[in-house]
């Protein structure tokens, strides 16, 4: 399967690109057009700028909404997120932690939630869990991602997370005990079968150790496996699929072109990429005829950047397209041209 066709069939679905494009409109048309199809299909907005909820004139908000038959939708709050991820884990160092230490440790862990990029670290193990969880309860997900950076961030997470954990079990006071775990948690071992349940104590690489010990280990290898299994379905390209979003100008042109280029060098399937707010032939006035010669020249920069892509072009709409009607026109339009 390659190109646009069959982009409903996948199991996820990442529609991206340069803030400001209809991202979020044509993840929501793709998912209208998908629960016509008879899927049951989440779309999913990590924006922390929230205009789904807009778009189907219902209030979402972070919690999972039906939207239409069929179809539920998502806002993740990254802040609320953070929160969350926060308090947990404040609460599983305390367990871990003396008595006369909690004090000090809500704290310090009050103060993470405020540093910069802990709220995304929250959205991103969120989308991670969805990715990993989610898929035995939907037959797509679609996620309206937040511009490309987020997700190219998303992307490199386990390696990164990888080489963090090495360091920070190798300079642990009791590394010769966390040493012998190690080994399940390289990058190089199997992705698909890393050590879980102790069945068999024989088998358990934690054996000898005490409990502090043991439970941050466990944990450390615990979210490893999440952004493990991710990642596992981001990189198939029968299950998941990249679309780019863009408008015919020049900013969004270079952006999609460098992130199409770095997806390939994570071995993300790209799928495709729909040009947004192509202006109709039939449009007319002189100042739409100047327009559109301006607009020539940027479809042919689309074709040289990305020529490598299916592209189909979007015509521009007269009125924003708002409410589960206008998305079910633009969904008839992309199952007219073989989405």
């Amino acid at each position: 399967m390659s190109g646009l066709e069959g982009i409903s069939d996948l199991r996820t679905v990442f529609v991206g690109g340069k803030g400001g494009v209809g991202k979020t409109t044509m993840a929501g048309a793709l998912g209208v057009h998908a629960a016509a199809r008879g899927k049951r299909c989440l779309v999913v907005s990590t924006d922390p700028a929230h205009s789904l909820g807009d778009l189907f004139q219902r209030e979402i908000g972070d919690r999972i909404t039906g939207l239409t038959a069929g179809l539920w939708g998502l806002e993740i709050d990254p802040d609320a997120q953070a929160r969350r991820h926060v308090d947990a884990v404040t609460e599983h160092m305390k367990e871990l932690a003396a008595p006369e230490m909690h004090k000090e440790l809500t704290r310090q862990m009050a103060l993470a939630r405020h540093s910069p990029g802990a709220s995304e670290a929250a959205l991103l193990e969120r989308i991670a869990g969805l990715i990993a969880d989610q898929l035995d309860e939907y037959d797509l997900i679609i996620f309206d991602t937040a511009p490309t950076g987020h997700t190219l961030r998303l992307l490199s997470l386990p390696e990164a997370m990888a080489a963090w954990t090495d360091g920070l079990l190798a300079h642990n006071r009791r590394s010769d005990e966390l040493g012998k775990v190690l080994k399940h948690l390289t990058p190089g071992q199997s992705r698909a079968d890393l050590p879980t349940p102790f069945d068999d104590p024989e088998e358990d690489p934690f054996q000898g150790m005490d409990r502090r010990t043991r439970r941050i280990a466990e944990t450390l290898l615990e979210r490893r496996r999440l952004f493990h299994r991710a990642r596992r379905v981001m990189t198939d390209a029968s299950r998941t699929g990249f679309l780019f979003v863009l408008t015919p100008e020049r900013l969004p042109i270079l952006e999609s072109a460098r992130a199409a280029r770095t997806l390939k060098e994570f071995q993300i399937p790209v799928r495709g990429a729909l040009v947004n707010r192509v202006i109709p032939a039939d449009a007319d006035g002189s100042f739409l005829a100047r327009r559109r010669e301006r607009e020539a020249r940027y479809l042919n920069d689309i074709g040289r950047e990305l020529g490598d892509l299916a592209l189909l072009r979007i015509p521009m709409h007269a009125e924003d397209i708002q409410g589960l009607e206008d998305l079910e026109g633009l969904a008839w339009y992309l199952r007219e041209h073989g989405m």
